[in-house]
C-alpha cells in the first residue's frame, strides 16, 4: 500500500514526526486533527502499520463525506516498539503538533506510560493493538478508551475453551514486555479455572532473536499438550514454522497464539498455521457486514490484504469518536478530551466491523469475541479464507467484569 508522504514521515524521523501544516491557525482551531502512532517498520508492521494507517483513513473519508463541514487531518508516526520514542512522540504531537487523539497505540508500555501526559494535556487515546488488560484495570483514565481487544478477552476466550476440549497440560513461549506477561498472567489463570495446569514457561526479549528452537524442545519435553505463545507479529510467526519443523504439530501438541491475527496466519501459510487455536474479535469474512467494510477498505490495501481485528478497531474507534466530535461541536472537542470519551462511552456503538456495541464506564470497548481454528489448506476456497468459527462469546462474556477490573473509575 503507498502511503502519502503528507500523511507519513519515517521511521529516521519517528522521535520528531510532525507533520508539516497545511492549515493557518484559524483554519487548525476549526480542525480535528488525529495521530496514529504504531508500528511501521519493526516486528508489529504486518499486525499494525500501514493498514492501520489505511482503516483509519477509510473512517476519516467515509465521515467526511457525510460531514463536509468538519475537517480532519490525519498524522502517522512510528514509534520502532520503544517507549521513550512513543512518549517523546506523543508530548511533542500534543504539545506543539495540535494533534487532539492519538490512535492505535500498538505497545502495551507505550499506552501505559502515556496515562499521565493524556490527562495532564486532556487529550484521548483510543488504543486498538496494546493489549493489556491493566489498561482498563488499574491504568484506566478517563481520557482513553481500550477497543478491540485485551489480554483477558483473548486469553478467556482461548484457554477456556481449549482446557474443555482436553487440552489440559500448558506450556508458555512468551515475550518479555508488559503484554506478554500479561498475556501469559491472564491465560494462566483461565486454564487453572478449567481444570488445567501450567508445567511452565520460557520468556525472551522481544526483538532479540529469531532462533526459538531452544525454547520448542523444552516445550515439547515438558509434557504439555498445549503450546501457548504469548507473543505476536513476526515472532509467533517465526515460532510456528520452526515448531512444524520440529514436529509439534504431527507429535500430537496442540497449538495457541495468545494473540493471533489473521495477518500472521496469512503471512505463514495455512500449511505452517493448520490447527491453530486463536480469538479474534473481528474476521472479514464473518458475514454481510464485515465483507461490506472490506469491500470499501480494499482498495486501499496491498494484494493479499487482510485486516486484523485490531485494524478493524482503528476503523471503528475513529469513526465512532468522530461521531461524538461532531454531536459535541469541534470546539469543545478540541478543548476537552475527558468529554469526548465521556460522550462516546453515552453513545451505543455501531459499524460494520464489531456491529452494536457499547463502551463502559472503565473504557473497555464491549462485543462478541470468537474462537477460531485455522484452516487445513484443502479446506480453504481461497485468499483469506483461513478460519473456522469453533465458539463465539457475547459481549457481556467476552471481556472482565467490570467489579474485577479495580478501575478508579468504577464506582462500587
Amino acid at each position: 500500500m503507498q502511503l502519502d508522504r503528507r500523511l507519513f514521515i519515517g521511521s529516521g524521523l519517528a522521535a520528531a514526526a510532525l507533520m508539516p501544516t497545511r492549515f493557518g491557525r484559524a483554519e487548525e482551531a476549526k480542525t480535528i486533527k488525529i495521530g496514529v502512532i504504531t508500528d511501521m517498520s519493526g516486528v508489529y508492521r504486518d499486525v499494525s502499520g500501514p493498514t492501520t494507517v489505511a482503516c483509519a483513513q477509510q473512517a476519516v473519508a467515509e465521515f467526511m463525506a457525510e460531514n463536509p463541514d468538519i475537517k480532519v487531518e490525519l498524522v502517522v508516526a512510528d514509534h520502532q516498539n520503544k517507549p521513550d520514542v512513543g512518549l517523546a512522540i506523543i508530548r511533542q504531537w500534543f504539545d506543539q503538533g495540535g494533534v487532539d487523539m492519538i490512535e492505535n497505540v500498538g505497545n502495551s508500555a507505550i499506552a501505559l506510560g502515556a496515562r499521565g501526559i493524556l490527562e495532564e494535556k486532556n487529550k484521548v487515546a483510543l488504543i486498538t493493538t496494546a493489549g493489556s488488560s491493566d489498561l482498563t484495570g488499574s491504568a484506566c483514565s478517563a481520557n482513553q478508551v481500550h477497543w478491540s481487544w485485551d489480554s483477558w478477552c483473548l486469553a478467556h476466550s482461548t484457554a477456556t475453551s481449549l482446557v474443555r476440549s482436553g487440552g489440559k497440560k500448558w506450556f508458555f513461549i512468551t515475550a518479555d514486555y508488559a503484554f506478554g506477561h500479561a498475556a501469559e498472567a491472564d491465560a494462566s489463570k483461565f486454564v487453572q479455572a478449567a481444570g488445567g495446569e501450567v508445567l511452565g514457561a520460557v520468556r525472551y526479549p522481544l526483538g532479540t532473536t529469531t532462533d526459538f528452537s531452544s525454547f520448542l524442545v523444552q516445550a515439547q519435553s515438558s509434557g504439555a499438550d498445549v503450546v501457548a505463545f504469548a507473543n505476536s507479529g513476526t515472532e509467533l510467526v517465526t515460532c510456528l514454522k520452526q515448531a512444524q519443523e520440529f514436529g509439534l504439530e504431527a507429535g500430537g501438541l496442540r497449538m495457541a497464539a495468545m494473540v493471533g491475527y489473521v495477518t500472521d496466519v496469512v503471512a505463514m501459510g495455512l500449511n505452517t498455521a493448520k490447527g491453530l487455536s486463536l480469538t479474534e474479535t473481528f474476521y472479514w469474512d464473518l458475514n454481510e457486514r464485515t465483507r461490506a467494510f472490506m469491500n470499501r477498505v480494499k482498495p486501499k490495501l496491498g494484494p493479499k490484504v487482510f485486516p486484523n481485528m485490531s485494524q478493524a478497531g482503528d476503523y471503528s474507534c475513529v469513526l465512532h469518536y468522530l461521531k461524538a466530535v461532531k454531536a459535541l461541536g469541534v470546539a469543545r472537542a478540541k478543548a476537552s478530551g475527558r468529554d469526548v470519551v465521556d460522550l462516546m462511552k453515552r453513545m451505543p456503538t455501531d459499524d460494520d466491523c464489531f456491529g452494536k456495541g457499547s463502551i463502559r464506564a472503565d473504557g473497555r470497548k464491549i462485543h462478541p469475541a470468537y474462537l477460531f481454528e485455522v484452516k487445513k489448506p484443502e479446506e480453504s476456497h481461497g485468499p483469506g479464507d483461513v478460519y473456522k468459527l469453533v465458539s463465539t462469546l457475547s459481549a457481556e462474556e467476552a471481556f472482565r467484569p467490570i467489579a474485577e477490573g479495580g478501575c478508579p473509575l468504577v464506582k462500587a
